[in-house]
């Protein structure tokens, strides 16, 4: 039975009115009911009277967070949504929500390659390698890798390494079991080696780099790029790569550029991900580098920040043996912890006196790299910590070592540094004082735990 009611008295019954008003609406329209209707409608007066529906206060018992709110613009949930339970449709909108924000970064990232293409790679037909360690051979299989026509030299000391390289494509001292690019070749030549080179990655120790570069400066090309990979301080000067460098080859403007951030040269060569940052006071000349190195494993972001990236990377490595310590002594995870933040801020008091950005400090030169190395252990710093706080001496351990540990030579630096800054690195101090053989890391700790309790800074 179709019938229309009027407005008003559609609105009051909708509200809960009683019986009485549809019993008398029925009556007054009888014309339009059939009888048995009527007698039906005419016993829903004689029932009890309908409750009068009461507004409900919602109860915000289910709360989305403040940044799913904000970045979807969707309305708050139901009031009668159970608590812990997910509002209807909520799950469908925060999907929605995550697609469209990965599609436009993917659209973003595919419109910035285009407008970003260089000729970088097409144009480079030489680049050296000065050094034949690990992390040399493994930025040397990384170019060659990129480019099969690029020639890719090595200038190396050892004859017996050099042959391996050439006949066999196997750096025999270092990551022997990996296989190198045959674009890659192998020489003692400098001469040889830096002829016709448009870049020069620079892997040689810090420690013995003014010696060799003054050397070979007769036969580097004034305006060669120079890549530094080498990380540390020079003990007598307290100088960086971006000072050795352009002073050992006796020419100030040498293009310089230098790359750090957390890598392990076996997990480049596993072609594992990784990302790193080139900093050079010139960014057409860091934005080249990048161009050069970055690949499908290998993200490379620029910085013009050389100060804050060459400190952060030195530092780190003596933060690193103060990690070994901790763990040699198994003092656990708390005290690794709080070590390690305080040799964070440490790093942070002194490179920030010197002129470095803290974004720099936090990003893959400063945190990232201080992770990596304080708390993996294909860390060669962090094992060398590591046996000193198992007890063994310091002497020994570096016989042992075929590779070098620049944070036990880099310990003194720094602590020349922060005297001449009027920085004080307690941490950093107790690690130069154990390398000198003048405190016991057993010592050391107490004394460290006995500082004073100041105001965290």
């Amino acid at each position: 039975v179709r019938f229309e009611m009027k407005q008003s008295d559609k609105q009051e019954t909708e509200k809960g009115a009683g019986t009485d008003k549809i019993a008398k609406y029925c009556t007054s329209h009888s014309s339009i009911f059939p009888p048995l209707l009527l007698a039906l409608m005419a016993t829903a007066a004689f029932l009890p009277p309908a409750p009068v529906l009461r507004p409900r206060i919602p109860t915000a018992r289910y709360r989305a967070s403040p940044i799913c709110a904000a970045a979807s613009d969707a309305p708050p949930p139901d009031a009668d949504t159970d608590e812990g339970e997910a509002p209807r449709g909520g799950r469908k909108d925060r999907r929605r929500v995550v697609r469209i924000a990965w599609e436009k970064l993917v659209r973003w990232s595919r419109s910035w390659r285009s407008r970003n293409r260089s000729d970088v790679l097409e144009t480079t037909r030489k680049v050296v390698v000065l050094g034949g360690g690990s992390f040399g051979t493994a930025m040397a299989a990384q170019v060659a890798a990129k480019k099969p026509d690029l020639e890719v030299a090595m200038l190396l000391r050892d004859d017996l390494v050099c042959r391996s390289i050439n006949d066999r494509h196997v750096n025999s001292k270092y990551l022997s079991e990996y296989s190198l690019p045959e674009n890659i070749v192998a020489t003692t030549s400098a001469s040889e080696a830096l002829a016709g080179a448009d870049f020069c990655f620079h892997a040689v120790p810090v420690q013995f780099s003014s010696s060799f570069l003054g050397s070979i400066s007769s036969y580097v090309d004034p305006k060669l790029p120079f890549i530094s990979l080498s990380k540390g301080l020079e003990l007598n000067t307290l100088r960086t790569m971006s000072q050795i460098i352009p002073l050992a080859l006796g020419n100030p403007r040498q293009p310089f550029i230098v790359l750090s951030g957390p890598s392990f040269a076996v997990e480049l060569m596993e072609k594992l991900p990784t990302a790193m940052v080139v900093a050079s006071k010139d960014k057409k000349l860091a934005s080249a580098v990048q161009q050069l190195l970055a690949s499908s494993n290998l993200r490379i972001s620029t910085s013009s920040d050389v100060t804050g990236v060459e400190i952060a990377g030195a530092l780190k490595n003596v933060l690193a043996i103060a990690a070994g310590i901790v763990e040699g002594m198994h003092l656990g995870n708390n005290c690794m912890a709080a070590l390690v933040a305080q040799g964070c801020s440490e790093i942070r008091w002194l490179a920030t006196k010197m002129g470095a950005k803290p974004t720099t400090l936090s990003g893959l030169s400063g945190s990232g790299d201080i992770m990596l190395t304080c708390f993996v252990n294909l860390s060669r710093n962090r094992n060398v910590g590591l046996r000193l706080g198992s007890g063994e001496k310091l002497g020994e351990i570096l016989d042992s070592m075929n590779q070098v540990a620049e944070g036990v030579s880099t310990a003194g630096a720094v602590i020349a540094l922060a005297q001449k800054y009027n920085v004080k690195l307690p941490v950093l101090t107790a690690v130069a004082r154990i390398i000198d053989n003048e405190l016991t890391p057993k010592r050391a700790v107490m004394e460290l735990m006995n500082l004073p309790q100041v105001e965290e800074v």
